[in-house]
């Protein structure tokens, strides 16, 4: 393994990507530290000691990787951008026009990504409106009073405009990591993000109500998690597609054999994400409420937003299994590839091309969803359950989702930088 990576480094080229995409999730580090103007910093510091966010806070603060509740001038992080993203995919089944660019090839993505980027930037503006009015208020970091240097409409506006900036730049560097760097640059903002925030959320475990003894089984517990993470996505189902040969000119073309691979999770961490938005948006509008430790505010924080509730917990079962199903049927159309099957002479063995083919790729993706939502939500699951049935307090930030964004973020980075080695070497990273 070390000799693979110090092959890597040797590689001009190769080197040359991966130095850069160090260096681009190093400046994205440095600027989660950078306050924005009109923040009065001491008066943040104060109130992140003292305070008590709401876990949808705590979720943008975890893709943020701590900006959000420093405010500084990345406090948005990536999740504008991917929000963006996840409503263009969406409007792909309401709006023909965006299934037509889908359709063009790479000229209509670039429309597409163009739409997303413009998208973002007004989804960005709109977030960082309503947390400079959380902050202004103190709701944002959970404390009394304001956290601006002054709540004039001026100094919020600078407070709104550096934070959309600060999206913009975010979008910019993950989009030069997948151009000239080393995997999804997107991917990687947020790999880092989380990777930035676990090590003082474990040593909070460690040294808070768990001590050692239980924080070793939570880890032991976490390495399963891990190893089953990399199994299931690892994991695929292979149909089989066999061309017919037929005649192009006095060629002959087709005659081969391949197979369409489908994953077990196809919605990759995508469900769990919006179940825990989902969750917290009841939480988060009690805030406002005049009393929110009082009448429906208080039942909601204690039935709804409370991790340990058991309410909580079958609601964000029944969520996540819900939105796998939506997104795969969002992002897998049978219809449409066993059309694609037909019109290049494909077609599955034992089964007619067109609609008998397209059933029968409907009833292979409902069964795979199906194991794919129980496995999605297991892993968000376990980490939480453990640790309430360890009693302990602290919390790993959203611990399943977590685990399993680092581990399929590194798995798609090891299996690029191991097939630019093979191009190279004829060797890859993993034996």
């Amino acid at each position: 393994m070390l000799s693979a990576f110090a092959r890597a480094f040797r590689t001009p080229d190769l080197r040359r990507k991966l130095l850069f995409t160090i260096a681009i999730m190093a400046l994205y580090r440095v600027g989660s530290f950078v306050p924005s103007a009109g923040v009065d910093y001491q008066a943040v510091r104060a109130c992140v000691e003292t305070g008590q966010a709401s876990d949808f806070i705590g979720l943008v603060n975890l893709f943020s990787g701590g900006a959000l509740m420093q405010l500084s001038i990345f406090a948005l992080g990536i999740m504008p951008y991917i929000t963006a993203s996840i409503i263009v995919q969406l409007l792909r089944v309401v709006i023909p026009r965006f299934e037509t660019l889908h359709k063009e090839g790479q000229s209509g993505q670039a429309k597409l990504t163009q739409y997303t980027r413009y998208l973002t930037i007004g989804l960005a503006i709109l977030q960082a409106t309503t947390y400079t009015t959380m902050a202004r208020t103190g709701v944002l970091l959970g404390c009394e009073g304001s956290v601006l240097s002054n709540d004039g409409i001026m100094n919020q506006i600078i407070v709104i405009s550096a934070m959309t900036a600060g999206t913009g730049l975010i979008m910019w560097l993950g989009e030069i990591i997948t151009e000239r760097g080393i995997g999804n640059g997107m991917s990687l903002l947020i790999f880092t993000s989380i990777a930035a925030t676990l090590p003082t959320a474990l040593w909070g475990v460690a040294g808070g109500s768990a001590g050692i003894g239980k924080f070793v089984i939570i880890m032991a517990i976490a390495l399963l998690v891990v190893v089953a993470i990399v199994f299931v996505e690892q994991s695929q189902r292979r149909i089989q597609v066999q061309y017919a040969k037929r005649m192009v000119g006095r060629r002959m073309y087709g005659g081969s054999s391949t197979y369409i691979p489908i994953k077990i999770n196809m919605a990759n961490v995508i469900p769990v994400i919006f179940a825990s938005s989902i969750l917290a948006v009841p939480g988060l509008i009690g805030q406002f409420s005049g009393n929110p430790n009082a009448g429906w505010a208080a039942w909601v924080q204690q039935n709804i937003t409370a991790t340990s509730s058991p309410l909580h917990l079958a609601l964000y079962t029944l969520l996540i299994i819900f939105f796998t199903f939506f997104y795969v049927a969002i992002t897998f159309n049978p219809t449409e590839v066993a059309d694609n099957m037909k019109n290049y002479g494909g077609f599955i063995p034992g089964y007619r091309a067109g609609r008998p083919t397209a059933e029968y790729l409907q009833y292979v993706i409902t069964r795979i969803t199906s194991a794919g939502s129980i496995y999605l939500a297991l892993v968000a699951l376990i980490p939480t359950i453990a640790m309430i049935q360890l009693g302990v307090t602290a919390n790993i930030p959203f611990g399943g989702t977590s685990i399993l964004i680092l581990v399929g973020v590194g798995l798609e980075t090891v299996k690029q930088i191991d097939a630019q080695l093979q191009q190279r070497h004829y060797e890859g990273l993993l034996r």
